[in-house]
């Protein structure tokens, strides 16, 4: 079975998550895939938006944590600096639609959507820090600006699950309907877009990023840095042996290093 499913769909190019067994949690091939498909999307005139959903009852969980630490991430290159660069860079409209879980990176890939749709069952969380780590696609920098210091502080710092609902007020989703119309409203709306002029909403959409473009790379290059250092530190060792050996982790037997600037 195909991990990543996609279909073109007159100008619609639709991509699907396709681990429903395992929440649909990114493996690093699935990274390479995710970020081929957006930046040979980005050269193809014929695609103009690009609809985005998981199979299953989730979207995204993340990281599969079995595949991550048999191939960790990386100073540089690596195949979530691959996807993230691509979404950072992608100039056409991506349209989520978002279904139970939507953790961390299934969590920060949402905010280089254009649109986000969350169905009432969409649970939300960026719990980089139970594992020692930082966020990463360039929300460091993204979220505070979108939803002001102190809720991302929150977010970021206790990261704690937060609903549909909160996410809305939060105006990190643009709608939060039922489940059963979820994919469909989506789907509209990705319609409605491809029937504007591509290069009239090509362009505002590369005017509404361009400002934020810079301070999204450097973001992201500074977590890349920072969260490759941090899967070297004692407290992330800690984390991930208590994660595979399922009980709570005790950082206070691990020495504090901060490393960011």
């Amino acid at each position: 079975m195909t991990d990543i499913v996609s279909e073109r769909s007159g100008s619609i190019l639709r991509i699907q998550f396709n681990r429903p067994a395992k929440k649909n949690a990114m493996t690093s091939a699935m990274y390479i895939t995710m970020a081929d498909l957006l930046n040979t999307a980005a050269k193809d005139d014929g695609v103009r938006v690009v609809l985005w959903h998981g199979a299953g009852d989730s979207f995204c969980a993340g990281n599969d944590l079995e595949d991550f630490l048999k191939n960790p991430m990386g100073p540089g290159d690596s195949p979530q600096s691959r996807l993230i660069n691509a979404l950072i860079n992608f100039d056409k409209p991506i349209v989520a639609a978002v279904q139970g879980a939507a953790i961390g990176g299934g969590t920060t890939m949402l905010t280089h959507c254009d649109f986000v749709y969350a169905g009432e069952s969409a649970k939300f969380q960026m719990p980089f820090i139970n594992l020692a780590l930082v966020p990463e696609f360039g929300t460091s920098y993204s979220i505070p600006a979108r939803i002001g210091y102190l809720r991302a502080a929150e977010l970021i710092q206790l990261a704690e699950p937060f609903d549909a609902k909160r996410a809305a007020e939060l105006g990190l989703v643009t709608r939060v309907v039922p489940d059963q119309k979820l994919l469909a409203t989506a789907t509209e709306t990705a319609q409605k877009l491809a029937e504007k002029p591509a290069g009239a909403l090509q362009a505002c959409k590369t005017l509404m990023r361009q400002p934020v473009r810079v301070q999204l790379e450097q973001a992201a290059k500074l977590e890349n840095e920072e969260f490759s250092a941090r899967l070297r530190s004692a407290d992330a060792k800690e984390a991930f042996t208590a994660f595979l050996e399922k009980r709570p982790p005790d950082f206070t037997r691990t020495k504090h290093s901060a490393t960011a600037a």
